[in-house]
């Protein structure tokens, strides 16, 4: 079996300050960076992601693999129109260019919006099918995060999501996948699919399936399949997307039309009937930090950054929580990922063990969020190279450029030039922060953080200081949304914007 397989991903936050340029895919800011060809073998092998689970089986099933591309970015505001140009660009000349083929393979995200286009998976499979033709199967592995669209469902033959969220599954997604796409190859039978929008976003941090209800929906997954369906998928929805294709769905593939509908059916159902269930506590910064400093016992407090999370569009550089655990002087204390390449510039200015006066954090697109200005000792410097340990990054090569550790009494602040989620205890360590033995760690990051955070933490709670991303998706200034969605569980309905009918 001939089979090319691309991966191009991207959460689009249309409301976040910096689009995805090429430069952005290059850097891949967590993700592998782009990668072309067979440099994809080396560069994919033992990460997880979904290319890798993919290409784990076409080694067991004897494919004639043509690697076509890969590519990621941090999310971020929309793709721009050179960048997405330029890279679907190459994946369809390339797919065009192999030849005849048995089937594609595509790992994709589900949210990609880019600057002249909103859909951008349902885009990236039009174009795909338009080069192998309607019998050729494409299967796509994806982000349960996904937007997904009506056309991007007609234009594949099946599709897997996630089911964690930490997202420690991506790899074992990607395989479920390409076994599909194997078994659609051999049979020649395409399954049937079924298509169901569901009503209410659910704030970032509350879709974890550590937590209930998600937990749940998704272990629910399973019971959906042995009633009849080959694959079956629960979608939240990434909310900080103004597009008419935001929000949840469910997704069934079966041999039959009803054993399809019957499955997507009744993982809508369970969606629905959970909305008052997705209810939980957060913090205002300074509450956040008291909190933690009250509680007694071994081990941290965590403490989600959530607005200012990069995997959901923020910078990764707002300083509420760092001036609260500055102002609290809070005690054994770390905070990062705060990236500021003139801080880290100015700290290997002034070297190790120096002590001397930044000014941490800070956005120019941010205007009301003011760098702290304060002493600090540069307590660890650092060239950025680090590669991860813990389950969401899996093994992944990471270079955030000119890094350092800067000490404010008792808190310690990860300073880096380049982006990236606070997601696994590599990022503390790379600069001389030993998560384990802090009293308090605040992470820039909503949830796949706790993929390696939470087995040393005491507790986990999540605060909402100012930050681009806002933790409840009411908050967002939505134009564009399908009529009648709700904006949060049990929240307002949006609707859409109509002329005065006294406007001539």
């Amino acid at each position: 079996m001939k089979v090319a397989l691309a991966g191009f991903l991207h959460e689009t936050n249309t409301f976040a300050p910096d689009p995805a340029d090429m430069a952005a895919f290059q850097a891949g800011g967590g993700y592998v960076p782009l990668v072309k060809g067979a440099g994809m073998f080396e560069a994919l092998r033992s990460v997880n992601l979904g290319m890798s689970g993919a290409l784990g089986v076409a080694a067991e099933k004897g494919w004639d693999t043509v690697p076509v591309l890969w590519a990621g970015a941090i999310p971020s505001a929309p793709v721009t129109e050179q960048a997405f140009e330029q890279i679907l660009g190459d994946i369809v000349e390339d797919i065009r260019a192999a030849g005849p083929l048995d089937g594609v393979f595509l790992d994709l995200h589900g949210a990609m919006v880019a600057d002249h286009v909103d859909d951008g998976e349902g885009e990236i499979a039009a174009r795909v099918r338009a080069v192998v033709g309607p019998d050729v199967p494409i299967a796509a592995a994806l982000d349960l995060h996904g937007n997904i669209s009506q056309a991007f469902v007609d234009s594949v033959d099946v599709l897997v999501g996630f089911r964690t969220y930490p997202h420690i599954d991506m790899a074992d997604t990607g395989a479920s996948a390409a076994r599909l796409l194997d078994r659609l190859m051999r049979t020649g039978q395409r399954p049937a699919k079924a298509f169901r929008r569901m009503s209410y976003l659910v704030p970032i941090p509350f879709q974890s399936t550590d937590l209930s209800p998600a937990r749940a929906l998704y272990e629910g997954l399973e019971t959906v399949e042995a009633d009849g369906a080959l694959t079956a998928s629960l979608f939240m929805g990434f909310p900080a997307a103004d597009i008419p294709d935001c929000g949840p769905c469910a997704i069934a593939f079966a041999d039959t039309q009803e054993a399809a509908d019957r499955a997507a059916d009744a993982i809508a159902a369970s969606y629905e009937a959970v909305e008052s269930d997705f209810d939980n506590v957060t913090y205002q910064p300074d509450d956040a930090v008291a909190y933690a400093q009250a509680a007694a016992g071994a081990g941290p407090i965590v403490i989600a950054d959530t607005q200012d999370n990069p995997g959901a569009g923020g910078v990764s550089a707002t300083t509420g929580m760092l001036r609260a655990l500055v102002d609290a002087n809070a005690q054994s204390a770390a905070i990062g990922l705060i990236v500021d390449p003139e801080t880290a510039r100015e700290a290997h200015a002034a070297g190790q063990g120096a002590t001397a006066r930044f000014r941490i954090g800070g956005h120019a697109a941010l205007p009301d969020i003011l760098p702290v200005e304060v002493e600090a000792e540069v307590a660890f410097l650092s060239d950025g190279k680090m590669q991860a340990t813990g389950p969401y990054y899996g093994g992944t090569h990471m270079d955030f450029g000119l890094s350092a550790c800067l000490r404010i009494g008792g808190v310690s602040v990860v300073v880096t030039s380049r982006i990236a989620q606070m997601a696994d205890r590599e990022m503390f360590r790379f600069v001389g922060v030993v998560p384990e033995d802090q009293a308090i760690l605040v992470v820039k990051s909503s949830t796949h953080f706790r993929a390696d955070f939470a087995p040393i933490a005491r507790e986990i709670i999540v605060a909402v200081a100012p930050g681009p991303m806002p933790f409840n998706p009411a908050d967002l200034p939505f134009t564009r949304l399908r009529e009648g969605l709700r904006l949060c569980p049990n929240g307002p309905a949006f609707k859409t914007a109509r002329a005065d009918p006294g406007t001539p």
